[in-house]
């Protein structure tokens, strides 16, 4: 009888393990480093809210700069190019559960150096405060005892979570942080905040929309910093791939003449 159970019981682990190899394994990581072949789906990540880089025009079509760059780059290498909104305070789990292929819209490297498989810096930005114009509010120490608006997860609010500027974030009565600019934007018309904290090259581009002579940028900005293209660790190839793309449209004047068409020819890495 205890032979028979032995066997039984022998039977059944095999049968567990046969069932959990077929189905259930846990299968593992490419180790191609992410490269992609002629045919194949480029997912690119981006915040919808953000422009000139990624956001969505009247006719509910997305589109901006990065996107532009990336549509060409997918173009060229014969990829099928998927743009994908994503809640930027969300990034990193779509990107680390391979949802998206790369995080792409006016993502900054500095302080993330070592957390992604980055492309090399294309755009220069810098952190700043947009004012309303007739504020009164003319450099930064003036926001003491003031709410302060900046987005959730972003390079603005990190910058202004830096120890060197914890004096100037302990002044303000309040530093609220909001899902988008066009929110805190929109809570700075209404005079709900007196400052947005926020990436210079997109509040250049906001401010000619909403009227140059609403808004003052107070310059120059509390942080310099630089955009690149973020990949998941271990997806190395997939960012080489981009690269040696990104430096021929670069050498063939298809990066400059984009950045003109979005206004940020200025702002690109010499």
């Amino acid at each position: 009888m205890a032979m028979k159970k032995i066997a039984a019981l022998i039977a059944g682990l095999a049968l567990a393990f046969s069932l959990t190899a077929c189905s259930g394994a846990p299968k593992a990581a490419p180790t191609n480093g992410g490269a992609k072949a002629q045919g194949d789906s480029f997912v690119v990540g981006f915040d919808a809210e953000f422009p000139p880089f990624g956001f969505k025009d009247n006719s509910g079509k997305f589109v901006g700069f990065d996107l532009d760059l990336a549509q060409e780059v997918a173009k060229r290498n014969g990829w099928e190019y998927k743009p994908q909104p994503i809640a930027w305070d969300s990034k990193d789990a779509e990107l680390g559960s391979g949802q998206i292929d790369c995080i792409w819209n006016g993502f900054t490297m500095t302080g993330r150096e070592d957390k992604y498989a980055w492309s090399k810096p294309y755009v220069n930005n810098k952190i700043v405060f947009v004012v309303k114009a007739d504020s009164g509010i003319a450099k930064p120490a003036d926001l003491a005892g003031k709410v302060v608006d900046v987005q959730k997860d972003s390079s603005g609010l990190a910058a202004l979570q830096d120890p060197a500027n914890k004096a100037l974030t302990d002044s303000f009565s309040t530093l609220t942080q909001v899902d988008d600019y066009n929110t805190a934007l929109t809570d700075l018309t209404a005079g709900a905040t007196a400052a947005v904290a926020m990436d210079s090259t997109v509040a250049e581009y906001k401010i000619k929309q909403l009227g140059a002579d609403k808004f003052t940028v107070i310059d120059p900005g509390f942080k310099a910093e630089a955009y690149g293209v973020g990949f998941a660790l271990g997806k190395e190839k997939l960012r080489d791939q981009v690269q040696k793309t990104l430096d021929e449209m670069a050498a063939d004047g298809t990066l400059q003449k984009i950045a003109e068409k979005w206004g940020e020819q200025g702002a690109l890495v010499k």
